[in-house]
């Protein structure tokens, strides 16, 4: 999921101690397995196929961990779950998770970001295409609620009026748009078009990121007390999902169909999306330093892409520490 932050329906997954038994070298590690939770971020997609690799590959038992996996939905908001104490670590969008800090002093950090840019864009019809935010003018856009603020904050950027774009609602549905109802929408430039074109229309579509709305997505986001008290599990965490990632990346076709009878049965898409998905998301997420990294470059474009929309991130929201120690 754009800054679909309240996605995913409940799934909870905990790993065994029988797959670990039949390796030796990891037998003791397995049976002394420290649980810990992780609130995704919406239903289950290729959007987190990196930890349904590392689950099914056995990467987060060969770090000593028994993770529990919470799927998100329509009615989730991943922070939440950590607020609660239902998670020890969810999977957020930062623009919401900083708000709240800011907001209402909640006592959260950032350890890492599994999306380098954003996959929220304008998705038009290839046959009324509108390639940029200048091309949005006269035209009418449907965005989700939580997404408006983002939107206005992009048509600022590049000089645009908000009057001067119609935007009406939107409820993750493409089939407005390839009904003509609507000129575009806001939502997953790796997954709607490809939805899309399976209904017999071609689709195009362009990232805010690209036209000067520069953040992170899916944001690995922990308590203060929990960044305290289970560091080590943290660190391992991360270890263990870029391992999940990268292997997935090795051939992006690969794992999608491994998941058909499991964890993307019943969503209702194919698989054929999945791996579109899959590989569409691939550029958007790598970063020379690994999986998750956040550099000073990075976290600079965030914060003043923040800024833009009123919210006042500070450098001490992000905490790298964990990569740290991960690095190599």
């Amino acid at each position: 999921m754009p800054l679909m932050t309240n996605r995913r329906r409940f799934l909870q997954l905990m790993g065994t101690g029988a797959a670990a038994g039949a390796m030796p070298g990891f037998v003791s590690r397995a049976l002394a397995a420290t649980p810990l939770t992780m609130q995704a971020a919406w239903i289950n997609d290729a959007e987190f196929a990196g930890y349904f690799a590392a689950i099914d590959d056995g990467f987060y038992k060969n770090e000593g961990l028994d993770l529990t996996y919470l799927s998100g939905g329509p009615d989730v908001i991943p922070e939440s779950s950590i607020i609660a104490g239902k998670a020890d670590l969810a999977l957020t969008t930062p623009d919401t998770t900083i708000k709240t800090i800011v907001d209402q002093g909640a006592p959260f950090k950032i350890i890492g970001a599994q999306y380098q840019k954003n996959p929220i864009g304008i998705v038009s019809l290839a046959k009324t295409p509108i390639n940029s935010p200048e091309e949005l003018k006269g035209k009418t856009l449907a965005v989700p609620p939580v997404n408006v603020i983002s939107v206005e904050a992009l048509l600022a950027i590049n000089g645009i009026d908000r009057s001067e774009v119609n935007i009406v609602p939107y409820a993750y549905d493409p089939t407005p748009l390839i009904k003509g109802e609507i000129d575009a929408s806001l939502d997953f430039t790796t997954n709607v078009p490809f939805t899309i074109e399976q209904s017999g229309e071609k689709a195009v579509s362009f990232l805010l990121y690209d036209f000067g709305y520069k953040t992170y997505n899916d944001t690995v986001v922990v308590t203060e007390e929990v960044l305290k008290t289970k560091r080590a599990e943290l660190v391992a965490w991360l270890k263990a999902s870029r391992a999940g990632w990268n292997a997935n990346f090795a051939d992006t076709a690969s794992y999608p169909p491994k998941f058909a009878s499991t964890w993307f049965a019943g969503t209702g898409r194919t698989i054929e999306n999945e791996v579109f998905f899959n590989g569409a998301q691939k550029p958007l997420m790598e970063h020379s330093g690994g999986i998750f990294t956040m550099d000073a470059e990075g976290i600079a474009a965030n914060i003043e892409t923040l800024g833009r929309i009123g919210i006042k991130a500070t450098p001490d929201m992000f905490d790298t520490s964990l990569l740290e120690e991960i690095k190599g």
